[in-house]
C-alpha cells in the first residue's frame, strides 16, 4: 500500500491535461463542477496509471439501479478508461454488506475507496480512521465529522428539485403532484424538500392551488418506502397516487422508482396521463420508459467521482467536500426530451429566471437539509 504523502504526489505525470486544467476547481467546495473530459470511454487511456486503484462499494440499490450508484459507478469506469488506473467493485444488497465490503476493499489494495450513498458514511468513518494511508470518498455522506483522509461529494440538491416542483406544479393538468422517497434519510428527503418548495412558489406567483401528495414541509413527514429494492412498494405508491388525482410523480428512491415508471406506463395505457420526474441521472438516458419522463433532477455524480480520482492521481486530494449546485453545474433539470415540445416557451423562461435567481440568492429555496456553500 502506498503511502497518501508520497506515491500520489509522484505520479501526476499520468493525468492527461485536459483533466488537470479543472482539477483544482472541484476541490474548492462551491468551485465549478468537473468538466466533460475530452477522451471518450474506449479510445484507450492517455497514460499507464496501473499502479493506482480505485475501488466502488455500492449503496443497496446496486450498480445497475439507474441512478446515483450507477452513474458514480460510470464515474469510477470512465476514469479507468481514460486514465489507465486499475479499478475494483463491490455491490452491497444489503446493508450488512456495508462494512465486509469495504473491508473487502481495504485488503484487495485499493488506493481510493469510493462509499456510495449516505448510508455507506457509518461504515467509512471507523475504517478510514485506521486506515490513514487510503483515501475514502464519501458520494452523498452528509456527516461532517471524518478524519482528513475522507473528502465527500454532496449535492444541494433541493437547488434543482425546486425547479422540478415548479415545472410539475406549471404542467400538472389535475392540479395535483406528487414525490415520495425510499429511505427517510436527508439525502432523500432534500429533494422532496426542494420539489415541494418549488410548487408553493408557483402557487405564489400565479395565484395557483396545486397539491403536493407524498410531502408535508412544514411538518417533515411524508411517504417512504422504506429502503431503495422494493419495486412493487414503488409501484403501488404511484398507482395510489394516481388513483387520488396525481398526474406528476416524482420518486426519490433509487431502482424503487422502477416501479413508479411501470405504473404511469400501465395508468397511461389505460387512459390517464401522468407523467414521471426522474432523480440522480437523467432518467430518459438510463431507464427503458424514457417516454414517460417530463424531466430529471440530475446530480452530475460520475463527473465528480472521476475528478477526485484524477485530483488523488495529481497528488491533490482534500478533505474539504465538494457541494455541487445550479451555479456550479454539480445540479441541473435535464432536458425534457420527448415532452420538449409541450414544456411552453413562458415555462421555460420562468425556469431560466428562477434558476439564476436560486444563483444570485434572490430566491430562496429554504431547506434545512441543503449543506452549506
Amino acid at each position: 500500500m502506498r503511502s497518501a504523502s508520497s506515491s500520489r504526489l509522484s505520479r501526476s505525470v499520468g493525468v492527461p491535461a485536459a483533466l488537470l486544467g479543472v482539477s483544482g476547481l472541484l476541490l474548492a467546495g462551491c468551485g465549478a463542477a468537473p468538466e466533460e473530459s475530452g477522451n471518450g470511454a474506449g479510445s484507450g487511456p492517455a497514460e499507464d496509471n496501473s499502479d493506482y486503484k480505485a475501488c466502488i462499494v455500492s449503496d443497496q440499490g446496486g450498480f445497475d439501479d439507474r441512478s446515483f450508484n450507477q452513474s458514480s459507478y460510470e464515474g469510477v469506469t470512465a476514469a479507468k478508461d481514460e486514465l489507465g488506473i486499475e479499478m475494483a467493485q463491490a455491490e452491497s444488497n444489503s446493508p450488512s454488506e456495508f462494512t465486509p465490503n469495504v473491508n473487502q476493499m481495504v485488503q484487495s489494495g485499493c488506493d481510493s475507496i469510493i462509499g456510495v450513498g449516505f448510508l455507506l458514511g457509518n461504515t467509512i468513518k471507523p475504517i478510514a480512521q485506521e486506515q490513514t494511508d487510503i483515501h475514502f470518498i464519501g458520494v452523498d455522506v452528509t456527516d461532517t465529522d471524518f478524519t482528513e483522509n475522507v473528502q465527500r461529494i454532496i449535492y444541494d440538491t433541493a437547488e434543482a428539485a425546486f425547479l422540478a416542483g415548479y415545472l410539475a406544479a406549471g404542467t400538472s393538468e389535475s392540479g395535483k403532484v406528487a414525490t415520495y422517497g425510499g429511505a427517510e434519510i436527508p439525502t432523500v428527503t432534500i429533494f422532496m424538500d426542494g420539489f415541494a418548495a418549488g410548487v408553493e412558489h408557483y402557487n405564489q406567483e400565479k395565484g395557483a392551488d396545486v397539491q403536493v401528495l407524498g410531502w408535508d414541509r412544514e411538518a417533515k413527514t411524508g411517504s417512504f418506502t422504506g429502503d431503495f429494492e422494493n419495486q412493487a412498494a414503488g409501484k403501488t405508491n404511484t398507482t395510489n397516487f394516481i388513483n387520488e388525482g396525481a398526474d406528476i410523480i416524482m420518486p426519490v428512491a433509487g431502482p424503487v422508482g422502477l416501479g413508479t415508471l411501470d405504473a404511469v406506463v400501465e395508468a397511461n395505457n389505460g387512459g390517464a396521463s401522468a407523467k414521471v420526474i426522474w432523480v440522480d441521472s437523467d432518467g430518459y438516458e438510463t431507464t427503458e420508459q424514457g417516454e414517460v419522463i417530463l424531466t430529471s433532477v440530475v446530480k452530475k455524480m460520475g463527473d465528480a467521482v472521476q475528478e477526485v480520482i484524477a485530483n488523488d492521481l495529481e497528488g491533490e486530494f482534500s478533505s474539504e467536500p465538494y457541494v455541487g449546485t445550479l451555479e456550479n453545474g454539480g445540479v441541473d433539470l435535464a432536458p425534457f426530451h420527448d415532452f420538449d415540445g409541450e414544456v411552453s416557451e413562458e415555462m421555460k423562461s420562468e425556469l431560466e429566471a428562477i434558476k439564476q435567481g436560486i444563483i444570485d440568492g434572490s430566491i430562496e429555496v429554504g431547506s434545512e437539509y441543503s449543506p452549506e456553500h
